[in-house]
């Protein structure tokens, strides 16, 4: 039997049941479900709505089957509307007519976006967690690696000397913008609904605030029809996971350049590899190929909630149970993503010889032999059409910038001097850039030391 079924004459089409039912899903919320059913009872008790001694049953049964699902001894049944109906239904199967006083100035609109909003808040800080791990090996990663000298790119063409401490500490603040997003959507997903009702609150004198304090919300809604019907908090933790995943893709698509022969940068572990079906010779970066594919999935679960909530009028509509599946979509898949790609960086091997001799072609460090020109009084953009040439020669003549003559260099002016070597020395060329936030050695270990307090905050 339906708790709604009063008003209908028939029983419902099966058919309509399976197509109305969510419980295969919500069922991950049961624990959420039964803690706002204690706090909701302790307050109708607190409040005099019930009797204190009806509410003190309540909560003490509602904690036994809590403690039956997690156990194993209570089964979810499967065929139950949702989640909510379950557990109210298991309760009045126990405890009889008290059982059904629990849902008095409460409808399944406001405990259905309680239990979200606490479910989310959960697994936020879950996702948090994930993040300062990676954030920290790639402190680690950064700090070992503070004077390999690499070449950074533009356009995938070797532009600049780097180091690859500095290109760790590139993602590592971008996984820290990750962080904040996800801090402000925590704040605006820690608001309690419960007391909205339906949608225009009740007549009974509930303390919504007593609640709160109970579950560990800060705030409680001001609005009862926003209450119910308001998900953006949904939406924007869908869009923080997608930003999220956008970093990891990309990180995801350095690994996978970098463990190619072609760049030869990095080696996967062998734990976190796999190999061909008809080619023995291959070690295939599966994880990072993968996270880069799932990164679609989770720009797909975004479209699909934004698209859900984009024509819906105030206030609850049935339309809003699509929200579960593709937000518990995307904070499973990033949550896998986020561990994977972890652990997957943290035995990665980076071939430091092949970086630095990959920085040593390309001619990464032509700006700095245009700075040496500006720095003894020529303009730079006289000093930029110079060096182009330079380079141009260079190229014809199977030279670098290091192996060229100083009696070639006073062809082109006669301003060079033997220091030109100096400054176009790879190392030298990584030092110099010594600005707060450029890639030398003591620039990268400030980035490394303000974000690793960050971090222990």
């Amino acid at each position: 039997m339906k708790m709604w079924e009063g008003r209908f004459s028939k029983k419902l089409d099966s058919r309509v049941n399976d197509f109305n039912s969510s419980v295969s899903f919500d069922c991950r919320m049961y624990r959420e479900d039964i803690t706002g059913s204690v706090a909701h009872a302790a307050m109708l008790g607190k409040c005099g709505i019930i009797e204190k001694h009806e509410a003190d049953l309540i909560c003490k049964t509602l904690k036994e089957i809590l403690r039956d699902i997690e156990s194993g001894s209570l089964q979810i049944d499967p065929e139950a509307e949702d989640i909510h109906m379950f557990v109210e239904s298991v309760l009045t199967e126990r405890i009889g007519e008290t059982g059904k006083r629990l849902h008095t100035s409460r409808s399944r609109n406001d405990q259905v976006a309680l239990d979200i909003r606490m479910y989310l808040k959960k697994e936020i800080s879950e996702i948090k967690t994930c993040i300062l791990k990676l954030e920290n090996i790639l402190c680690k990663i950064a700090g070992e690696n503070t004077e390999t000298v690499m070449p950074g790119y533009t356009h995938l063409q070797r532009a600049q000397p780097v180091t690859l401490g500095h290109y760790m500490m590139a993602y590592a603040q971008m996984f820290e913008r990750d962080i904040q997003r996800l801090d402000e959507t925590y704040a605006r997903t820690n608001v309690m609904p419960l007391g909205s009702c339906a949608l225009a609150a009740t007549t009974y004198p509930i303390d919504r605030f007593y609640v709160a304090e109970q579950l560990g919300f800060d705030y409680v809604t001001e609005n009862s029809m926003d209450g119910v019907s308001d998900r953006d908090f949904v939406v924007e933790l869908a869009g923080c996971l997608s930003i999220i995943m956008m970093h990891l893709s990309r990180f995801s698509e350095e690994t996978i350049l970098w463990c190619s022969s072609e760049f030869a940068f990095a080696e996967l572990d062998d734990a976190y590899s796999t190999g061909s079906s008809i080619m023995p010779q291959k070690k295939n970066p599966d994880i990072a190929e993968l996270v880069r594919g799932k990164t679609g999935r989770i720009y797909g679960d975004l479209t699909t909630l934004l698209t859900v909530m984009k024509g819906l009028p105030l206030a609850y509509n049935k339309d809003m149970q699509e929200d579960k599946e593709a937000i518990f979509d995307a904070v499973d898949n990033t949550k896998i993503c986020l561990e994977l790609f972890t652990s997957m960086l943290d035995t990665l091997t980076f071939r430091k010889e092949k970086m630095r001799e990959a920085a040593s072609a390309g001619f990464i460090n032509a700006t700095d032999c245009a700075d040496y020109l500006v720095k003894k009084g020529m303009p730079f953009r006289s000093a930029y059409k110079i060096i182009g040439q330079i380079v141009a020669y260079c190229i014809a003549n199977k030279k670098t910038l290091e192996t060229m003559t100083i009696d070639e260099y006073k062809n082109f002016s006669e301003i060079f001097d033997f220091d030109v070597y100096t400054a176009i020395d790879l190392t030298n060329c990584v030092n110099g850039r010594s600005c707060y936030g450029g890639p030398s050695p003591d620039s990268v270990k400030k980035q490394i030391e303000n974000l690793k307090k960050k971090l222990s905050l």
